[in-house]
């Protein structure tokens, strides 16, 4: 009976922190869009809300790596336990650095509302991006909670298309600032914007990769997206 109750306390440890990570997943993905719509119409009440949500989401990030210390601590984890334990430390450490990304976007849109400098075509080549930003943290949040490593490779995949589309927004940026050099300061400032939606798509992607990690045993990062299908595979 003690063993029971032992093995009973230890499942409801890991449940506790996975659902602290997914609700701070939520927390993130909500930032994020707001720090998006911030950008795209100028509300800067939004982007106080963003800065000030960051508060919130250092403080989660605090609280599960407490907590994931304790269980490592007191119930000695090992094969998948150990696993679920290590990809939720790494996890809400994306999810942190996603946060600081949201609140970097927020900020940029501040400063290009507030000097009434942001121009709307420039903006709608972000748009997307943006999207297919979002979209893979969504996905990446649902394959951790759904322990599907098949939707993980979709997120892996998903970068490669963020990449494409920032380096395409960078060409058109260094275009327009060579044509006209007035545009340099505002260019500069979207493509700040731009290499932050980037950079979420990146830790987006990480966190997908835990997932694999965490479901088949097998380090995927710094691999191909092909090799990281063949592993999900086997």
């Amino acid at each position: 009976m003690p063993s029971e109750h032992i093995s009973k306390q230890f499942d409801l440890d890991l449940e506790t922190v996975r659902s602290l990570v997914l609700e701070m997943g939520g927390l993130v993905e909500e930032q994020v869009n707001r720090a998006i719509e911030a950008l795209s119409t100028g509300n800067l009440d939004l982007a106080s809300d963003v800065v000030e949500t960051d508060l919130r989401v250092n403080a989660m990030d605090v609280r599960i790596d407490e907590a994931c210390g304790q269980i490592i601590a007191r119930r000695q984890p090992a094969a998948r336990d150990l696993r679920m334990v290590m990809t939720v430390i790494k996890t809400v450490t994306d999810l942190e650095r996603i946060g600081d990304e949201a609140e970097k976007i927020a900020r940029m849109a501040k400063l290009m509302h507030e000097s009434s400098r942001i121009a709307t075509p420039r903006f709608t080549d972000l748009r997307h991006m943006s999207g297919v930003a979002l979209d893979m943290l969504r996905k990446a949040l649902d394959a951790f909670a759904r322990l599907d490593a098949a939707s993980a490779v979709q997120v892996a995949r998903q970068d490669l298309m963020v990449d494409e589309e920032f380096r395409g927004t960078l060409r058109q940026l260094i275009s327009h600032m060579m044509e006209d050099p007035r545009t340099i300061s505002m260019s500069i400032e979207i493509l700040f914007a731009a290499k932050a939606i980037e950079r979420i798509g990146d830790h987006a992607k990480n966190i997908a990769e835990y997932v694999v990690y965490m479901v088949k045993g097998k380090d995927v990062r710094h691999v191909s997206v092909e090799e990281m299908e063949r592993e999900v595979l086997e």
